[in-house]
C-alpha cells in the first residue's frame, strides 16, 4: 500500500494484482510465481482489441512484479480452431478450409507454415514491437505434445456432469448429448463437423461421427465419417467451453481478464475448473469492447479492424500502450483518426512526470506514466511537438526532403533546437498520417465570438498573402468582439493542431497554406453556430497593410 492509501503506483493494474495476489493467499496458494493469460485468436486478421488483451495482461504481470512476486505473460495462440468464415480481404479459395484447423490451413499469403502460425505472428510481431515480454504457446503443441491431456482425461471422464454445467450456466443442452470435445475428421479433415459420441479411459480413445454443423453462420455438411481418435494424437480439441479452464490448470493461470462477449463462456469454465479439475479459477476482469466510430464491434470478418501495424504506421509505440492501460472499464471507441489525440496525450503524462504538477492525481498519472514505459521511463523526456502541427507541416512539405522542411520550420518558430531520432520518427508518422490517413480537423468547439472571428479570419486569409496583414486580421477580429487576443489565438490552436499554444499564427497559415487554414476555421466556426456554410459576420474588415 502506497501513501494515503494508493495501492502501488496507483493505476488500476495495481489495484487489479493486490486482488489477485489476496485471493491467492487467501487460497493458500503458492504466490511465488503468478502466470496471466491472453489468448491470442489465430482464426483472422488481429485488431487493435486482440493486441489489447495481451498488452493489458502484461500491465498485470508487471504490477504483479512490481508488488515484489515474480510474473510472466502466457500468449496462448488458439490455433486449433477451426476457420469458421473468411476475413474481409482475403482469398475467397480459403471457403473451402471452413471447419478445419487453422493450423492445417495454407497460408493465403506465403510466408508462414499456416494460416494460424501467419494471423498468430501479426500479434506476436507487434508485441515485440512494443517491448512485451511474454511466453508463447501454442493450441496444436500443446494437444500434440500432451500437456492438456490429464485436464482432457478428467473432462471426458466426467462429461455428463460437465454437460449438465454447461446446462445449467447457459441453457445449452448439445452438451448433455455429446462430449465437450472435437476430433478432426480424419477423412475431410474438418473439426467443427464432427460429435464425439464416446470416451473409452481403457484404450484412451474418442469415438465420433462427421455429420455436420453451421459454421458462421452458414451450414456446412459432414463427410459422415465415422472413427475414433486417441487423445494423445492431438487430432482433436476440446470444445471453447472448457478448454480455457484445461489451460488454466495446465499452465496454472491467475489472472485472465474477458471481453463481455464472453462471459457465458468464462462462467462454464470456472465451475469446471472449481468443480471439474480442482483448481480454482483464476481472477478476472471483464472489459468492454473496441468499437469503430460508428458504434459497431470491431470484427475481423467483416473487415472494419485497426490493426497494431496500421496504428504503428502513423503513432509512436507509447501512444498505442497509452491506448490499452488508461483504463480498462467502460467502452473505448478507436479510429487511425484518433492517434493525434493520443500522442499528445503521452507527451502532457512526460511532461508530468518530469516536470511535476497534477494536483491530486499527479500520483495515479505518474504510475500510468511509469507503466506505459513498462516500468522502465526514459532518463529525460523527448521533445514535444503537436501532433497536427507535425501533419501539417508535413503535409505541405515537398517530397524530398520533408523531414528537413519541417525541421527549418520547427526551428524558425523556435519550437526545437535540435532534431532528436523522436522527433525525426513523428515527423515522418505525421506526414504519413496527413497523406493517408485524410484525418479530420480537431474537433474543438468555439464559442459563437470565437466563431465569428474564426469566419473574419478566413475571409482575410484569402484576400492576402502578408504576414503582417494576417496577423493584424487576428488582432481587430478578437478587438471586434471584445475577446482577449490571447484567448482567441488560444481557440484558434485548439481548432488548427489541437493544442493550446503553437507558432506565431501568420507563420503558420503561410507555411501550410493560407486556403487549408481558412478551411479548418470555418469548419470549426459550423460546429459553433450550425448550417452547412454560415454567413459571414456583417461588414467584415478589409486586410490592413
Amino acid at each position: 500500500m502506497g501513501s494515503r492509501g494508493i495501492v502501488g503506483r496507483g493505476t488500476w493494474m495495481d489495484m487489479v494484482a493486490r486482488r489477485i495476489v489476496e485471493r491467492d493467499e487467501s487460497l493458500g496458494r503458492d504466490t511465488s510465481l503468478m502466470r496471466v493469460e491472453s489468448g491470442l485468436g489465430a482464426s483472422g486478421i488481429p485488431h487493435i482489441g486482440s493486441l489489447s488483451d495481451a498488452v493489458r495482461a502484461y500491465g498485470v504481470a508487471l504490477a504483479l512484479r512490481d508488488s515484489g512476486h515474480r510474473s510472466e505473460l502466457i500468449a496462448f495462440s488458439d490455433d486449433m480452431d477451426g476457420l469458421r468464415r473468411v476475413p474481409a480481404g482475403l482469398p475467397d479459395w480459403l471457403s473451402g478450409h471452413i471447419g478445419e484447423p487453422v493450423s492445417r490451413i495454407p497460408d493465403p499469403f506465403g510466408c508462414h507454415g499456416s494460416y494460424g502460425d501467419h494471423m498468430s505472428s501479426l500479434l506476436t510481431e507487434a508485441l515485440d514491437e512494443l517491448g512485451v515480454e511474454y511466453v508463447h504457446e501454442s493450441g496444436a503443441r500443446m494437444y500434440k505434445s500432451g500437456a492438456l491431456l490429464p485436464q482432457a482425461r478428467a473432462i471426458l471422464s466426467r462429461a455428463g456432469e460437465v454437460g449438465e454445467i454447461i446446462r445449467e450456466t447457459t441453457g445449452q443442452e448439445k452438451f448433455t448429448r455429446s462430449l465437450p470435445f472435437f476430433a478432426v475428421c480424419e477423412r475431410c479433415g474438418r473439426i467443427y463437423t464432427t460429435v464425439a459420441t464416446g470416451y473409452d479411459p481403457s484404450t484412451d480413445t474418442v469415438t465420433y461421427e462427421c455429420v455436420g454443423a453451421r459454421i458462421g453462420g452458414r451450414w456446412v455438411p459432414g463427410c459422415g465419417h465415422r472413427g475414433e481418435v486417441k487423445l494423445s494424437s492431438g487430432e482433436g480439441k476440446l470444445s471453447w467451453k472448457v478448454e480455457l479452464a484445461a489451460r488454466w490448470a495446465a499452465l496454472d493461470v491467475r489472472f485472465e481478464a474477458y471481453g463481455k462477449d464472453l462471459e457465458d463462456s468464462i462462467r462454464v469454465n470456472d465451475r469446471v475448473s472449481d468443480e471439474v479439475l480442482g483448481f480454482p479459477h483464476p481472477y478476472h476482469v471483464r472489459y468492454e469492447l473496441f468499437l469503430d466510430r460508428s458504434g459497431r464491434k470491431i470484427s475481423k470478418s467483416t473487415g472494419n479492424v485497426v490493426t497494431p501495424q496500421a496504428w504503428l504506421r502513423y503513432g509512436t509505440k507509447r501512444s498505442l500502450v497509452l491506448l490499452m492501460f488508461k483504463r480498462i472499464v467502460g467502452t473505448r471507441y478507436v479510429s487511425l483518426e484518433d492517434i493525434p489525440k493520443y500522442v499528445d496525450e503521452y507527451d502532457r503524462l512526460e511532461d508530468l512526470y518530469f516536470g511535476g504538477g497534477g494536483g491530486q492525481d499527479a500520483a495515479r498519472l505518474r504510475g500510468l506514466y511509469e507503466y506505459v514505459n513498462f516500468l522502465r521511463p526514459p532518463p529525460a523526456p523527448d521533445v514535444h511537438v503537436p501532433y497536427r502541427l507535425l501533419a501539417e507541416l508535413g503535409r505541405a512539405a515537398p517530397e524530398e526532403g520533408a523531414v528537413e522542411f519541417v525541421l527549418e520550420r520547427l526551428r524558425r518558430y523556435r519550437m526545437v533546437r535540435e532534431a532528436t531520432p523522436g522527433l525525426i520518427e513523428r515527423i515522418e508518422k505525421a506526414r504519413r498520417w496527413a497523406l493517408e490517413v485524410e484525418g479530420r480537423a480537431p474537433e474543438y468547439v468555439p464559442t459563437r465570438e470565437e466563431a465569428e472571428a474564426m469566419l473574419e479570419l478566413a475571409s482575410a486569409l484569402r484576400s492576402t498573402e502578408d504576414p503582417a496583414a494576417i496577423q493584424n486580421a487576428a488582432f481587430e477580429a478578437a478587438r471586434r468582439r471584445g475577446m482577449e487576443p490571447a484567448s482567441l489565438f488560444r481557440a484558434l490552436y485548439r481548432a488548427l493542431i489541437g493544442a493550446d499554444s503553437g507558432p506565431r499564427f501568420s507563420s503558420y497559415a503561410l507555411d501550410v497554406g493560407r486556403e487549408r487554414v481558412a478551411s479548418v476555421l470555418e469548419e470549426a466556426a459550423r460546429r459553433a453556430l450550425g448550417g452547412p456554410e454560415p454567413a459571414p459576420p456583417s461588414a467584415p474588415p478589409g486586410p490592413r497593410a
